[in-house]
């Protein structure tokens, strides 16, 4: 059996563009070179057929270690809390006020791109805390 090499995190969402350069910033991505053929990712986007027009966009890791992310516009809202997260590791190692610090700083500089803050989860002694918060188009997401 082949093993798996690389993996892709799919959004679903209402603006992929928009949607995808939040997560440029928030996690340091950069958008790929448009495909052979194109200058820009806006001449292939007008290449498409008028239906297909702004339906997808994607960002990859520039050191390529993390999953390239794509989003796909979607016609339906979302309505309930995501079965799958991605957990931004913000405080790995950190502990206490130290962790909270990192935490609240990261959360701030997210909120200004247009994230929400949902809710904080202090340590319980098993987990330490993390911060809740959901993306520009509401996906919930851990500050971990």
């Amino acid at each position: 059996m082949a093993s798996v090499k690389q993996i892709q995190v799919t959004f679903d969402c209402a603006e992929p563009e928009r949607v995808a350069r939040f997560w440029c910033e928030a996690l340091g991505y950069v958008v790929p070179p448009p495909p052979e053929g194109f200058a820009t990712w806006d001449d292939f986007d007008r290449a498409l057929p008028p239906e297909r027009q702004g339906s997808a966009f994607a960002c990859i890791d520039p050191s390529g270690v993390g999953p390239r992310l794509f989003f796909q516009r979607v016609p339906e809202g979302k309505v309930v809390k995501n079965r799958l997260h991605l957990d931004v590791r913000v405080g790995t190692g950190l502990v206490g006020e130290e962790r909270l610090a990192a935490l609240e700083a990261e959360c701030a500089r997210l909120v200004a791109l247009g994230a929400v803050r949902v809710r904080l989860l202090l340590a319980d002694g098993y987990d330490e805390s993390c911060l809740v918060m959901q993306d520009i188009e509401g996906n919930e997401f851990c500050l971990d």
